[in-house]
């Protein structure tokens, strides 16, 4: 039988420095995974929402909006609002003289309206959609937080009822800051919320701006515009793991065609979709980061358009003025 080691103070010593080690290591571990899935969850939770908004979720329009309505408080999303704004959207993609976010800008739109303003890297990413909901996009800018706005003209009720479930659950944040700590509150909603947030800029913006050389995106002024070639003027990606627990909301031709389809069948439909227009696939495979960073770039550099431009594709072998 092998001699039993010595009991001292310094093993015991050690032996609680590796145990502490070990128990922070998995701590760290632990909430770096938290951070991850919650981002992830908190997605999948607004494209859930995101359905309801588009009456895919149900056949029931008072059971999509009250299931929306709760999905997208849990985000502080005002979902009333925000999916009249987001149908806006679609009635409009591509659309330079009436879309809602991310246009190409006519240069005396913006030295009418916006003169001083300059372009927020990356558009801010989570910052930047708190500030969409907040003040809106660019010289179009609607507030989300305003009842009042033309917008919303048609369905102030379910406005306000959106904006009061909002605050409710802001203030259910406060009083959890109260009981768990300020600090818990961010490491554990307001973090990963950010991170939630900055996935649906960069997702947002590339549904229909690319920077690659096999994809071409047009943009088009009101009277050279139909619905069909505004939508087709999206694109495909693979958000790898993602994909699915996002509930395929990369796969965005057909989304953008038949907005009423659900999430569910949007990979069938644009399998049958794509074998019969294989003219008109736009898909990338391109990983989504350095995607986002080269097409930010490219935006920037030639966001702003001449006055009389009918018809605008963003190009990066393009001479820049």
């Amino acid at each position: 039988m092998p001699p039993l080691e010595p009991f001292s103070s310094q093993s015991m010593v050690d032996s609680k420095v590796v145990t502490t080690f070990n128990d922070n290591s998995n701590m760290d571990n632990n909430y770096r995974d938290n951070i991850i899935n919650n981002r992830t969850m908190l997605w999948s939770i607004f494209v859930l929402g995101h359905d309801c908004g588009h009456g895919s979720f149900s056949k029931y329009g008072l059971l999509n909006d009250t299931v929306g309505t709760f999905l997208h408080t849990l985000l502080l999303v005002p979902y009333t609002n925000w999916k009249l704004s987001h149908r806006h959207h679609h009635k409009n993609t591509s659309n330079i003289d009436k879309d809602e976010v991310f246009f190409p800008l006519k240069k005396s739109e913006k030295q009418e309206k916006m003169p001083s303003s300059e372009v927020i890297p990356y558009f801010g990413l989570g910052f930047g959609w708190l500030t969409y909901l907040l003040i809106g996009y660019g010289p179009r800018a609607c507030s989300h937080i305003n009842p009042f706005d033309p917008l919303f003209e048609k369905h102030r009720l379910g406005s306000i009822i959106s904006l009061t479930s909002v605050i409710i659950a802001l203030c259910l944040l406060s009083y959890g800051s109260i009981i768990w700590g300020t600090i818990t509150m961010i490491k554990y909603y307001f973090l990963p919320w950010l991170v939630f947030s900055s996935w649906l800029v960069i997702t947002t913006f590339l549904h229909h701006h690319g920077a690659e050389e096999n994809i071409k995106l047009p943009w088009f002024t009101n009277e050279e515009w139909s619905y069909v070639v505004g939508n087709l003027s999206s694109v495909d990606r693979n958000y790898g793991i993602l994909h699915n627990i996002t509930h395929n909301i990369g796969t965005h031709q057909v989304h953008h065609l038949f907005p009423v389809i659900p999430h569910y069948y949007l990979k069938e439909t644009t399998k049958i979709f794509q074998s019969t227009y294989p003219q008109f696939i736009r898909e990338s495979n391109e990983p989504i980061m350095n995607t986002f960073i080269s097409t930010f770039k490219l935006w920037k550099s030639q966001y702003l358009i001449d006055d009389d431009t009918k018809i605008f594709v963003y190009d990066k072998n393009r001479k820049q003025k």
